[in-house]
């Protein structure tokens, strides 16, 4: 951006490196001035010396104007060692919105996370309704919440939840339970218990299992009386054994 670079090129940072540049160029020039001056006498009659003498007393020369000037620059070098360390960790501190950024970058973009967590939900909600048409029964609130539960019989394992969901979830799961002839209960109570107690693919707590039990057994019984093979059973009783801490 030719902005930016004009603000670095007249910004306090660029100033300071100036005068430090010429602080430096005045010193070192000054220094070496002086030093000729002091040695002026000495640097004339070098000729007059015996070799290698005057070599050796030439090169003295040089390492002690060479030492004034380094000298002469201890003074801006206590300036600018504190100068840079305090420019060095300006530099490193974040501007708010660095600071946001990065914490954006480790955390994640809420967005993207929110719509990562959309998509699963629906994944999750695409395979429980593919699991509906193979549940034994599908419990009601009714209107608000839908639990599909399956029990093989023959198995080990105890009643398992397939699926459940709330208002439009809970409608489609019903809707679906309706397609496939899975019967539909209404418990509001146990529908409730069972959806706040069990995730899907998990079997119902075991406080759960009389309950849960008689609804099976009301099931079975209504399939039986449809295919002949048994009388009417009767109603389900509306107080299922629940525990009171599992009552929502």
């Amino acid at each position: 951006s030719p902005i930016a670079g004009i603000k670095r090129m007249f910004g306090m940072n660029s100033i300071v490196e100036l005068f430090k540049a010429i602080a430096k160029f005045l010193v070192v020039a000054t220094m070496a001035y002086i030093s000729l001056i002091i040695f002026q006498d000495e640097a004339l009659h070098l000729d007059l010396e015996l070799y290698p003498q005057n070599i050796f007393h030439a090169l003295d020369l040089i390492a002690w104007a060479f030492l004034l000037m380094c000298c002469a620059l201890i003074p801006i070098a206590i300036f600018d060692v504190p100068y840079q360390s305090y420019k060095h960790n300006k530099e490193m501190k974040m501007s708010l919105q660095e600071i946001k950024d990065e914490r954006k970058n480790a955390d994640g973009d809420p967005q993207v996370k929110n719509r990562i967590r959309k998509l699963q939900y629906q994944a999750a909600a695409n395979r429980m309704m593919q699991e509906v048409p193979n549940a034994d029964v599908v419990v009601t609130n009714p209107t608000h919440f839908s639990v599909a539960l399956k029990y093989d019989q023959l198995g080990t394992r105890a009643p398992t939840l397939v699926a459940k969901g709330v208002d439009e979830l809970a409608m489609h799961i019903r809707t679906i339970a309706k397609e496939h002839d899975v019967p539909v209960v209404a418990s509001p109570m146990l529908a409730r218990a069972i959806y706040y107690s069990t995730e899907a693919d998990h079997e119902i707590p075991e406080k759960l299992f009389m309950a849960v039990a008689q609804v099976l057994a009301y099931v079975y019984q209504l399939k039986a009386f449809k295919q002949g093979k048994g009388k009417r059973p009767n109603p389900l009783k509306s107080n299922l054994p629940i525990p009171p801490e599992l009552r929502r």
